[in-house]
């Protein structure tokens, strides 16, 4: 029962059709801890995002949701997932990484982590959304960083807002097309790429200009 229990929440995205069936307006419900979980707990950022965005589009668009509501349902879980999960950073990171050394890190990434975010933070809180399993470290490092929560708020509801965009509306206009259906992993893992790349060009400028740095010391 469990592993069937966890084997839906992994593939949520291809049981979700059966489960509106199901459990109807409930499915909201569903989706929008899915979603907080997979954003909000460093613990879980192995459920389904971008795929269920596309997919309850999908669903939307042959009338199983409301497009509206399931925009703004996924959108609040985003952000407030995100927002958990800047907080337990920024109360919980500082203890675990209060020594020298610890289990997984030292002072030093502490350090290291707030410089890059000093730097980079509003453009990587808006592409980790676009990028599964950064998606959910980002904020936390981002509350470890100190990143000041006013700007880690506003670009946090940007990078929601065109995360569900992107995937919510493109599953509404083309999730039913019959080549998109039977291509949707390659589309993804497309997607993926292609949002990969300028947070790809910000950490090889970032490394690039750290070594003639550190050549120009030298």
């Amino acid at each position: 029962m469990i592993f069937e229990l966890f084997e839906i929440l992994l593939h949520l995205d291809k049981y979700l059709q059966g489960i509106v069936q199901e459990y109807s307006t409930l499915t909201y419900l569903i989706i929008f801890l899915v979603i907080f979980f997979e954003t909000g707990i460093v613990v879980t950022p192995f459920l389904p995002g971008d795929s269920l965005l596309f997919a309850a589009g999908a669903l939307a668009a042959i009338g199983s949701f409301d497009i509206k509501v399931l925009f703004v349902i996924i959108l609040i879980a985003a952000i407030f997932g995100d927002a958990v999960n800047y907080h337990i950073g920024k109360y919980v990171g500082p203890k675990i990484f209060n020594r020298e050394s610890s289990l997984f890190f030292n002072k030093e990434y502490l350090v290291k982590a707030q410089s890059f975010y000093e730097k980079h933070g509003k453009k990587t809180i808006i592409l980790a959304r676009f990028i599964p399993f950064i998606r959910t470290f980002a904020p936390f490092v981002a509350g470890i960083g100190v990143m000041p929560y006013r700007i880690f708020f506003l670009y946090n509801v940007l990078g929601a807002f065109l995360w569900c965009a992107l995937f919510i509306i493109g599953g509404y206009f083309f999730g039913n097309i019959q080549i998109v259906k039977d291509n949707f992993g390659l589309l993804i893992i497309g997607i993926i790429i292609v949002s990969m790349l300028p947070l790809l060009k910000e950490i090889i400028t970032h490394f690039w200009t750290r070594k003639k740095e550190m050549i120009s010391q030298n």
